[in-house]
């Protein structure tokens, strides 16, 4: 198959087999032994993966410190030095948690706790599509997982650069999600929402000023993405704020899926307004659990003229 040849989401190509794909054949069956060992083995398997990850992803690590240093000014050089470690591993947490949900999946039975399930449904039964209003989550595909078991979800996702590896996350994705809809295909996206559909949607990372505005996040001015505005206005759905994460004691812990109200009115006449209140949100939700957030992205990369650099 010549690059140049689309794959198509989801299907096995012979190709697959060869040499050059091997080596990830063999990691995702370490990966699918991994998802069967007891939590208290995995919880330590990611804190050391955490903690390694600390100290060799220098960049990653930098970067992460800059964004709690900016977000909490009112935490201590220990506090964002601590939770800047703890950001790592959650991620790693997240990966173990994502496998289980994938391959394990009655782990997390008992664990699952909603609050807020009628904003979702009533939306629906008034024929109503729900764009979900959500976070770059170290929980991964397991917030999707724990989500799935009390409603049904369509997800917004970005296909990876190796053909094998999409295919395999795309089936494993598959079990969970209803639908997958590609980033780029907004007629899809929006032919969902006018069907009634809910669909998780993370408006949370900097794209640049073509696709955005800046807003404020944690008081400081962000390139914030304002394409939901479109989608809400072009097909009548509603913006509802979804956010789960992981509580309790880590060695049995519990999970939480928090739907919130939807916003109202959404998209109103200002977009500046529009994107301030959604970065709220979010401020909001990443304050339950702070060190559960991608806090490696370059959350304020876009720097226009006349604003500080951040990193």
């Amino acid at each position: 198959m010549s690059k140049k040849q689309q794959y198509t989401p989801g299907e096995f190509y012979w190709s697959f087999l060869l040499p050059k794909y091997w080596g990830i054949w063999i990691a995702i069956v370490f990966l699918m032994l991994l998802a069967i060992l007891p939590w208290s083995i995995q919880h330590r398997l990611a804190t050391w993966l955490g903690n390694l990850a600390f100290n060799k992803l220098k960049s990653r690590r930098k970067t992460t410190i800059r964004n709690l240093e900016v977000c909490f000014p009112e935490w201590t050089t220990e506090q964002v030095q601590e939770n800047s470690r703890q950001v790592f591993i959650d991620m790693m947490i997240g990966v173990f948690e994502t496998l289980n949900a994938w391959y394990s999946p009655k782990w997390f039975k008992n664990r699952v706790t909603i609050e807020g399930l009628e904003h979702i449904t009533n939306a629906q039964a008034e024929g109503k599509g729900v764009l979900l209003l959500g976070t770059h989550s170290t929980l991964l595909d397991a917030g999707g997982y724990i989500c799935a078991q009390y409603f049904d979800p369509d997800v917004v996702y970005r296909p990876q650069n190796n053909p094998l590896l999409d295919m395999l996350i795309y089936r494993c994705r598959a079990t969970i999600y209803a639908n997958q809809i590609d980033h780029d295909d907004m007629r899809g996206l929006i032919r969902h929402l006018k069907e009634g559909h809910a669909i998780w949607y993370s408006p949370d990372q900097d794209f640049g000023l073509k696709q955005g505005i800046m807003a404020p996040f944690f008081g400081t001015p962000a390139a914030t993405v304002t394409a939901h505005r479109r989608l809400l206005k072009i097909s009548k759905a509603v913006a509802v704020p979804l956010y789960f994460y992981r509580h309790g004691d880590i060695n049995d812990p519990r999970y939480h899926i928090l739907i919130e109200p939807a916003v109202e009115p959404m998209p109103s006449e200002d977009e500046l307004d529009d994107a301030t209140r959604v970065n709220k949100i979010i401020e909001n939700q990443l304050r339950i659990a702070p060190t559960q957030y991608m806090w490696f992205h370059r959350r304020f990369k876009t720097r226009p003229e006349g604003y500080d650099k951040i990193y």
